[in-house]
C-alpha cells in the first residue's frame, strides 16, 4: 500500500500542475501562489483538528524561513509551468534531490580537514549522480525548448534547486519533532501572505468564475498529494517509496504530450530518463547520511 500511496500522490502533484498550466493562461503567478496557499491553509487546518494537532509551534522563525524559500521555489516551478513544456517543468522540479545531493557533496568537502590525517571523502558516486543529473538537463533543454523559452528553463532549474534548500528546512524540523500538518499549515501560510504581496505589486486579474474553476484543484489536490507522500513515507521503506516519486515525471509526459500536445524529441526522453536515474540514485545514497529524511514537495 505504501508504495501505492506515493504513486497516487506522484499523480496528484502531476494533476496539479495541468491545473496550474490551464489557470496561469488567466493568472498570473502571484495569484496561483496565493489561491493555492489559502487552500492549503484550510485544508490542513481542518486535517490537523481532526487529528487534534495544534498549529501553535515553538519555531516560528524556522518556519518563516522554509516558507520564505518554499514559496520562492513554487513561483518559479509555477512561472516555469506557464512557459514550458508541461514535462520539462516537471522534471527541471524534480531535480530537487539531485541538489541535494550536491549540497551533501559540498558539505562533507568543506568539513574535511586535511591536516588531521582523515581520509579523504568517499563522494564518488554521489559526485557522478549530480554529472549525469546536469547531463540530462542539458540533452533535455537543448531540443524541447524555444529560444525564447531559455529565461523560463533557467527559472525552472532555478525551482528545483531553491526546492532543494527548502527540502533541507523541512529536515531540520522534522528533527525538532514538529509535525507534517503544521509544517505544511505554515508554508501554505505563507504562501497566501507571499502571493497577496506579489498582487499588490503585479496586480488581480479580470475575474472569471469559468477560468476560477481551475484555482480550486490546484489548492486540494496539492495539499492530498503531500499527505499521501507523507503517508507514504510513514509506513513504507523509505528508499523504495522515494524512488517511486519520479513517477510524477512519467506523468507530467503523458499529459504534456496528450493535453498540450507537446513533441519530446529521443534526445529529451533520453535526457527525462537520466534525471529520474540520477535522482533515484542520488536519494539511495543520501538516504544513507540522512536516514530519516520526509517526503519532498512539489
Amino acid at each position: 500500500m505504501q508504495a501505492l500511496w506515493m504513486v497516487l500522490g506522484s499523480l496528484l502533484f502531476a494533476t496539479m500542475a495541468v491545473c496550474v498550466k490551464y489557470a496561469s493562461a488567466w493568472f498570473n503567478s502571484s495569484e496561483l501562489v496565493f489561491y493555492r496557499g489559502v487552500l492549503g491553509m484550510v485544508f490542513m487546518w481542518l486535517l490537523a483538528r481532526q487529528r487534534g494537532v495544534a498549529l501553535a509551534t515553538k519555531y516560528p522563525g524556522m518556519h518563516a524561513w522554509r516558507s520564505i524559500v518554499g514559496v520562492i521555489s513554487m513561483g518559479a516551478w509555477f512561472y516555469a509551468i506557464a512557459w514550458l513544456p508541461l514535462a520539462t517543468a516537471m522534471t527541471l522540479n524534480y531535480m530537487s534531490s539531485v541538489w541535494v545531493a550536491a549540497f551533501l557533496v559540498g558539505g562533507a568537502l568543506l568539513a574535511w580537514n586535511p591536516r588531521t590525517g582523515s581520509a579523504t571523502p568517499r563522494q564518488g558516486p554521489l559526485v557522478l549522480s549530480v554529472l549525469a543529473g546536469f547531463a540530462g538537463v542539458i540533452m533535455m533543454l537543448r531540443p524541447t525548448i524555444e529560444q525564447n523559452q531559455v529565461f523560463a528553463g533557467v527559472v525552472g532549474l532555478m525551482s528545483g534547486l531553491i526546492s532543494a534548500f527548502a527540502y533541507m528546512q523541512v529536515m531540520a524540523l522534522g528533527k525538532l519533532g514538529e509535525p507534517d500538518s503544521r509544517t505544511v499549515f505554515y508554508f501554505a501560510a505563507g504562501s497566501a501572505v507571499a502571493g497577496a504581496i506579489g498582487m499588490a505589486i503585479t496586480g488581480i486579474s479580470p475575474w472569471d468564475w469559468k477560468h476560477a474553476l481551475w484555482l480550486l484543484p490546484v489548492g486540494i489536490l496539492a495539499s492530498l498529494g503531500q499527505l499521501c507522500m507523507t503517508r507514504a513515507y510513514r509506513q513504507g521503506a523509505t528508499l523504495v517509496v522515494a524512488s517511486l516519486q519520479y513517477f510524477g515525471i512519467v506523468f507530467g509526459a503523458i499529459y504534456s504530450v496528450t493535453l498540450f500536445g507537446d513533441t519530446i524529441t529521443p534526445s529529451g526522453w533520453a535526457g527525462m530518463a537520466l534525471i529520474v536515474a540520477s535522482g533515484v540514485a542520488a536519494t539511495v545514497l543520501r538516504s544513507r547520511a540522512v536516514p530519516s529524511a520526509p517526503a519532498e514537495e512539489h
